[in-house]
């Protein structure tokens, strides 16, 4: 819920289209357009040289970041919903876990400052002041994501949750200046109507202590909380290209550690002043599942997100943006299989209709990227 490292930028940017039909050969002339097998065989081509060029090292490393991508960020939004599912009420404290495991991604900061004697990044007022609004945008949208998963099935959140890639594309338009492709145009539209359908079928899956106003401001903070999400990763783009200028692991990963910091600091005042923290005792003595339950929900809930942050840092730094944003996807319909099958989630036609869209929206935003990322590499 807090701010994921995957859509953090990648620089430098490049300019291309992603319609093979208009490419031309050097002489000028039109060149053919490409069957589907012919552009299948170049871009294994491609990835057979990418391949080689990494020893094995780097590949098990990039499939482990993966991997704690593709369960931990699932598994710290089933353990909020499961928080809620066996009696737990508050809003701030799901929030406050979220970013209160921050301390455990500034440790992997203490290597490269003390073994690789890496400087940390200067902390001018300006980059502060940019770490404090995003520390307090993270803040919000924690909130109005544990607010989604207090009212609605994990299935349903997550799905909901998939429209941060359109706000991302929207905000990312008009902060950053970025381009909005046709692959990028068509997941737009094709996740809003996922969205659209959802709402159309409310009533098959509202829990029976979930009262209508409850499940729709569920619905309305979840949308909200991922417009928010695009924003803030629209605003994280901007410091990157205004005031840090450059791309490694211990600059992103200090970026997310100072924006959580912030959240945390944020998040905290919160609980203190709603007096959430003096409830937590009565909160485990009344948890369905047993006061040592409640402790280790919350506690796995803190540490597998900051694994999933880790993980996309990882991602990141290894691979790319794209690569990142794309596993950063796919958790989404992850998410939904895995509450459908732990929490016996309803899935209705049209959830299933949604989830089969979502995937379609997905597929055309990887499609184009990775079109024209093989493109560039040729």
């Amino acid at each position: 819920m807090d701010m994921d490292p995957s859509l953090a930028p990648d620089y430098p940017q490049l300019s291309y289209s992603i319609l093979p039909s208009h490419e031309t050969k050097e002489d000028g002339s039109p060149e053919p357009s490409l069957s589907l097998l012919d552009q299948l065989s170049r871009f294994k081509t491609v990835a057979c040289e990418a391949y080689t060029r990494k020893p094995a090292s780097y590949w098990i490393l990039l499939v482990l970041s993966i991997g704690s991508m593709l369960v931990a960020f699932p598994a710290s939004s089933l353990l909020s919903r499961l928080y809620f599912a066996n009696g737990g009420e508050s809003k701030w404290i799901i929030s406050w876990v979220s970013v209160a495991g921050w301390p455990l991604t500034a440790l992997f900061l203490l290597p490269s400052y003390i073994f690789l004697k890496i400087q940390p990044t200067p902390l001018t007022f300006k980059l502060t002041l940019s770490y404090i609004v995003l520390g307090f945008l993270s803040a919000a949208d924690n909130l109005m994501y544990a607010y989604a998963y207090a009212y609605l099935p994990a299935s349903t959140a997550s799905l909901l949750a998939s429209s941060s890639l359109v706000f991302s594309a929207i905000f990312g338009y008009f902060i950053v200046k970025n381009k909005i492709k046709v692959s990028t145009l068509n997941a737009i539209v094709i996740i809003t109507a996922a969205v659209v359908l959802i709402g159309l079928d409310s009533d098959s899956d509202r829990f029976g202590n979930v009262s209508d106003s409850q499940y729709r401001l569920g619905f309305i903070w979840d949308i909200v909380g991922s417009a928010l999400h695009g924003l803030i990763f629209a605003l994280s783009e901007l410091v990157f290209v205004k005031l840090l200028g450059r791309r490694s692991f211990h600059v992103v990963l200090e970026q997310q550690v100072m924006v959580s910091l912030f959240a945390f600091i944020f998040t905290t005042i919160g609980v203190i002043v709603n007096n959430d923290f003096k409830g937590m005792k009565s909160e485990a003595k009344n948890f369905k599942s047993g006061e040592a339950s409640y402790y280790v929900v919350l506690i796995w809930s803190a540490l597998t997100f900051q694994l999933g942050v880790l993980g996309g840092t990882a991602v990141l730094f290894l691979a790319s943006t794209v690569l990142a944003g794309v596993i950063n996807a796919v958790r989404v319909p992850v998410t939904s299989i895995a509450a459908v099958i732990l929490f016996h989630d309803p899935m209705s036609g049209f959830k299933i209709l949604s989830l089969i869209i979502t995937f379609w929206g997905f597929g055309s935003y990887i499609y184009g990227y990775s079109s024209a990322s093989t493109k560039v590499s040729l």
